[in-house]
């Protein structure tokens, strides 16, 4: 059976071209990424660099054929954000990504930003929602309708096609702010998601500039949510796969709990504070 390109698995697309060197994407993307990151950092004066990722600013898999590096910080306002990024930049594969989880002071949505190689150039994006947008249309409308046109013309854009998760519960996930793209690698193209990139930043910190606080007695359940929807969201992508081929399950597993700050959330339930 044919299968067309938006359908594609990540390891369909890399036995197509296994060695490509993406090194100057690399530099790209992740200096876009790091540069999201540090906007986001500022905002956040009281954030604490994660004790566990202290000896991953780089590391590399038992056979030296990943490299990476992982590092998150919490605090105040921002529950868990990361900047990290994995692959062989040698051999056509990267996954680097700036995301930030709030904590419940507001419900002003999380912000997930993935660019990635396989080697065609792969872009994720998405705010994810804290309430229910199907029932919920004030929030939906506030968040996701003030984003609607710059959505549309970036989903429009002839040179990016939609790239479908084999993942049901990455499909599930998928809400009217996210984009998930491959588009051919080269530098206009990562301009067009640059530029995106700080227009979505751009809303998310003017949503927080006018954010209400989220009533007391609502915290707890949503710290609750929060915690879950994050867990499961790095729990359950398929991408975990490639890197237990390199890495092994038990390893990946560690991987997994450190990049989805599974310390920092027994911390905060274990806490008071909701």
């Amino acid at each position: 059976m044919t299968r067309t390109s938006d359908t594609k698995t990540i390891d369909q697309f890399l036995a197509e071209n296994p060695n490509v060197d993406v090194s100057h994407a690399w530099e790209r993307c992740w200096g876009i990424l790091s540069g999201i990151k540090e906007r986001i950092a500022g905002r956040f004066p009281e954030l604490e660099a994660e004790p566990n990722c202290a000896d991953r600013a780089y590391y590399t898999s038992p056979n030296g054929e990943f490299e990476g590096s992982m590092q998150a910080w919490s605090g105040p306002g921002c529950d868990w954000l990361v900047n990290s990024w994995l692959g062989n930049r040698k051999a056509s594969i990267l996954d680097m990504n700036a995301t930030a989880f709030l904590d419940q002071q507001t419900d002003v949505p999380h912000f997930v930003m993935v660019f990635g190689t396989i080697p065609k150039l792969f872009f994720y994006f998405d705010f994810t929602p804290r309430r229910n947008l199907m029932t919920d249309t004030d929030y939906l409308d506030r968040y996701y309708g003030a984003i609607n046109d710059d959505y549309l013309a970036l989903r429009g854009n002839p040179m990016f096609q939609w790239s479908v998760s084999h993942g049901t519960y990455m499909r599930a996930l998928t809400n009217p702010s996210t984009q998930s793209l491959t588009a051919e690698l080269n530098e206009a193209n990562i301009t067009v998601l640059e530029d995106y990139a700080y227009r979505m930043l751009e809303h998310w910190q003017g949503w927080l500039d006018c954010a209400n606080p989220v009533p007391e007695s609502q915290r707890t359940a949503l710290r609750d949510y929060d915690f879950r929807v994050r867990e499961l969201g790095y729990a359950r992508d398929p991408m975990n796969k490639l890197a237990e081929q390199v890495f092994g399950a038990d390893q990946v597993q560690t991987m997994l709990d450190i990049r989805m700050g599974r310390e920092q959330m027994q911390r905060r339930l274990g806490s008071t504070d909701a």
